[in-house]
Formats: structure tokens, C-alpha cells, sequence
């Protein structure tokens, strides 16, 4: 099975795929290798991205045969689309995660269960936080405001995600929220917009690139040892250190390089690297 992240990995800076990267896939699938995409989109946001690069069928799609998306909480077959798997948070674990970032003062946003993660309620509190609202934006038609009674009525949820600013103390932010909240999944990542924010995802316990990938693994009978993963960010740590072998993209943070076999950049068909080792 090979494993590849989507954005900063599979795509480029622009948001493309290169010709390298698509051929290295179609070439896995001669070889009878199972080929995942493990991404913290939403599936409505993986397809989207795969609409502007006219990769979404019926007759040209992106050659892989999985997609794992809210960074584990959903898997589907791909390209029949069929979900195969899915997680949400109860209504009184929402309660305890909502309790938590309003205690912290975040900026956060409470996504519907699957298949309607695309829609939200979000709650700022007033700070300067630019990518907070370049998000909302992006998603306008489905993003509503908390109103006066908070989260009473919301019910189940996919995931409650938290954008803390750059220049604040989001490493200390993050580290509170895992501690609080240690019965749930607790997922850091920088963010894919202003690239300098960073997300704090919280999902139910036990949600996470490599337990989905563990998964999906077992019921296809394949071992983690033939399991190759690669990504760009601290949100694919877990699958990295899961797989049997773990590679990193050259644009990954540092302490990540330091970690495993770094290959070229993003920009630079890193994929597709990869796969010619």
C-alpha cells in the first residue's frame, strides 16, 4: 500500500499535480499496489480540488483506489465514492470541546457530522485572526455564527476545529487542549491557507491517518511493514511513524527531515520520488 498526503505533498504550491506524480501513481496501479490519499479535507473539499484539475471523472479521475479524509474520521472507495467508514463526536463530547477552546479564548468552528462536514457554526472572539476568516469565507454558503444559546441543539459533529494565530502561543495552546482533552483525538497542522497558523483538530478518540490506514490495511490483508507513507506536516506524524516506511517531502518542518528520509519538495514531484525508491 502506498500512502500519500494531498496538500503540500501531492499538490504543488499552485494547487496542481504534476504529470510525474500522476504517472508514479498510474504506474503503482499496474503494479497491483494499493494507492491511498490521506488528507485533513473535508470529502466535499477533496472533491472540489480534484474538479479544478478536472480529475474527478467518470472517464478521468486521479488514479487511487482510497480516500482518507478528515484526517481519518471518513474512508471511501474511490472513484465509486462509496463510504466505507465514518466517525462522530457525541453530543456531549462537543459540549466538553466547545467548554475548552471558550476557556481558551479560540477561534473555532464546530463541523456538521459526514456527509455534511462542509457546513459549520463558528465562534470568534474578536481577536485578529486573519486566517480564522479567510476560511470562513471559503466556505460562506455553509458557515454560520454560534448564536445566544451556544452549542445547545447541535448535536453530533465530525470534528471542532480551533485557528490560533501565528504570533500567539499555539504550541502552548495545543499541548493545554491535548491534556484536557486526552479521551479524544487531538491533531495539530499548520494551516494550508496562511501556512504560518496553526489548526488544532479534535476528533473522536482513536480518529487519526494511521488508524484508519490501519484499517483499511487489515481488511485488505496487507501487513504495516508494506505499508509506504509520505506527507509534510505534523497532522501525518502518526502515519509516518505507523507505516512501514515514512517519507517526507524536502518543504516538511525540520524536526520532521530529522525524522525520516526526506525526498524533493512538493514542488519537485516528491511523490514521485517516492515511488521510484
Amino acid at each position: 500500500m502506498f500512502i500519500t498526503d494531498l496538500d503540500g505533498t501531492l499538490l504543488n504550491d499552485d494547487g496542481g499535480i504534476s504529470n510525474e506524480d500522476l504517472n508514479a501513481l498510474e504506474a503503482l496501479g499496474k503494479m497491483g499496489i494499493v494507492r491511498v490519499v490521506a488528507t485533513g479535507r473535508s470529502w466535499y473539499s477533496f472533491h472540489k480540488a480534484l474538479v479544478g484539475l478536472a480529475l474527478a471523472g467518470p472517464d478521468n479521475f486521479l488514479p487511487v483506489d482510497y480516500v482518507i479524509f478528515s484526517t481519518g474520521a471518513g474512508i471511501m472507495a474511490f472513484p465509486s465514492m462509496e463510504l466505507l467508514r465514518d466517525h462522530s463526536l457525541s453530543p456531549h463530547e462537543v459540549h466538553c470541546i466547545v467548554d475548552h477552546f471558550e476557556a481558551e479564548r479560540c477561534d473555532y468552528m464546530v463541523h456538521r457530522p459526514i456527509p455534511r462536514t462542509r457546513e459549520f457554526v463558528f465562534r470568534s472572539h474578536g481577536r485578529d485572526n486573519p486566517d480564522f476568516r479567510s476560511r470562513i469565507e471559503i466556505y460562506s454558503s455553509w458557515a454560520t455564527p454560534m448564536d445566544a444559546g451556544g452549542i445547545n441543539g447541535f448535536g453530533r459533529a465530525t470534528q471542532v476545529l480551533a485557528i490560533v494565530p501565528g504570533q500567539d502561543d499555539a504550541l502552548g495552546v495545543f499541548e493545554c487542549t491535548q491534556k484536557t482533552l486526552s479521551g479524544l483525538s487531538v491533531v495539530r497542522a499548520t494551516s494550508p491557507l496562511d501556512h504560518e497558523s496553526m489548526w488544532i483538530e479534535v476528533f473522536p478518540g482513536g480518529v487519526s491517518k494511521s488508524h484508519s490506514t490501519a484499517w483499511l490495511a487489515g481488511q485488505l490483508g496487507l501487513r504495516r511493514d508494506n505499508v509506504v507513507a509520505v506527507g509534510n506536516d505534523y497532522n501525518d506524524l502518526d502515519l509516518l511513524l505507523w507505516a512501514g516506511s515514512g517519507f517526507v517531502v524536502a518543504n516538511a518542518p525540520p524536526d520532521l527531515k530529522s525524522r525520516f528520509t526526506a525526498v524533493a519538495s512538493n514542488n519537485n514531484s516528491g511523490v514521485a520520488r517516492v515511488v521510484s525508491r
